[in-house]
């Protein structure tokens, strides 16, 4: 044993424990203390915010689509089903907007749910005022200082949202107000009347959507134009319907507009933001091409109702035999070469692919590109533009003189 204190601090510094030695036994004196701070503070060196604004993207210059006049009607380029955060989308109506003009659209419809509002529900993520939750025209409002501000063309839409089939889905656009739409929520029959009653122009939306549970048909079911869509479009309550519907195309469609003379559309539904979908500037995304007499709100609607529409995605339109053979008269040039050989230019964004009893040849935009025919072919096949379920266009061939 160590006789004294003096010894144990001498062997325990040989040993090197004298540091982690409780302080019962080292006493006070031999417990570690912090620095103290200088008595001499340095002065302040001053710093400033440097901007490091160089680092930021430069702006994404608007896609540009060009479509010529056709027969005195201006082309217009636009959306006219979408969604946001005021019922199931994932972005503001601002957003929509900024996308709309980015993609090179003209005109564009915010149609959020009446019956279907997650994250402004009772347990939803966000809160609205009473009176804002009682108005279905808030997205519109919101949007529209926006469109002024770009020049886009903004239409006052909502989705009318039964989770049976039929009815299914229908766009109200161009009402002068939402909110007696959805006062009549109980009731699809009145809901699609007051949207008459206020002017609205009623869009079937996706036909062919498979979601038995949420307004869609059976999985695998066939499309069908039941009793209850004939009872719809008899009241004259059906003005058009979707051909294609954000990835999704139905053929019948097609008939279904050309028997009953609706307007054909394609539109993207869209939910997520515009990169989420599509990417930037997507030239495959559906647009719906509008025949207006000039860049209004009220020409588009005039265009509705008159069914001056083509319907255009992934690289096929779809629309009425006269509507598509104007617009491929209006876009595309032809020049006779020799008797068995045509010059053919395209000028517009439009995707052309064009036979004359041979092999398809697509035409790109302002791209010279020679056809060769018998002269036993009298048409010009455009098989990427659709008149019809499987049905290309057929456009006479007139040719110039040699």
């Amino acid at each position: 044993m160590l006789s004294n204190r003096r010894d144990f601090l001498k062997n325990s510094a040989l040993l090197g424990v004298a540091a982690i030695a409780p302080a019962a036994v080292l006493g006070e004196e031999f417990i570690a203390k912090p620095p103290q701070p200088s008595a001499t503070v340095p002065p302040p060196v001053d710093t400033y915010t440097v901007s490091m604004g160089h680092i930021r993207p430069s702006p994404v210059t608007p896609r540009q689509i060009v479509i010529p006049d056709v027969e005195g009607w201006k082309v217009l380029k636009g959306d006219f089903h979408m969604h946001t955060l005021f019922s199931d989308g994932s972005v503001m109506p601002t957003d929509r907007v900024v996308e709309a003009v980015s993609n090179g659209l003209d005109v564009i419809s915010i149609t959020d749910h009446i019956e279907y509002r997650p994250f402004f529900s009772k347990g939803g993520r966000w809160k609205l005022t009473d009176e804002q939750a009682k108005d279905f025209n808030l997205w519109y409002n919101i949007a529209r200082p926006e469109a002024e501000k770009r020049n886009l063309l903004l239409v006052r839409g909502t989705e009318i949202t039964k989770s049976t089939m039929p009815p299914g889905h229908f766009n109200a656009l161009f009402a002068d107000d939402n909110n007696p739409i959805a006062a009549a929520v109980d009731d699809w029959r009145e809901m699609l009347q007051t949207s008459v009653d206020h002017g609205a122009f009623l869009l079937w939306n996706h036909p062919g959507w498979e979601a038995p549970k949420s307004g869609g048909i059976e999985k695998g079911a066939p499309l069908r134009f039941t009793d209850t869509h004939d009872e719809i479009y008899k009241k004259g309550w059906m003005h058009g319907i979707e051909v294609f519907n954000g990835r999704q195309y139905y053929p019948v469609v097609s008939d279904w507009c050309n028997e009953r003379d609706l307007a054909i559309f394609a539109n993207s539904d869209i939910h997520p933001s515009e990169y989420d979908q599509y990417g930037i500037q997507n030239p495959l995304r559906p647009i719906t091409l509008v025949l207006a007499k000039e860049r209004s709100v009220e020409s588009v609607r005039e265009a509705f109702f008159a069914k001056r529409t083509i319907a255009w995605a992934a690289n096929i339109l779809w629309g009425n035999q006269k509507w598509l053979t104007a617009l491929f008269k209006a876009s595309v040039n032809i020049k006779t070469i020799t008797p068995g050989t045509l010059e053919l230019t395209n000028t517009s964004s439009l995707p052309v692919v064009v036979s004359m009893g041979g092999s398809a040849v697509d035409l790109p935009k302002d791209k010279r590109c020679q056809v060769f025919r018998s002269n036993s072919v009298k048409n010009i096949t455009v098989s990427n533009w659709i008149a019809g379920m499987n049905k290309p266009l057929e456009v006479p061939l007139i040719l110039s003189a040699v």
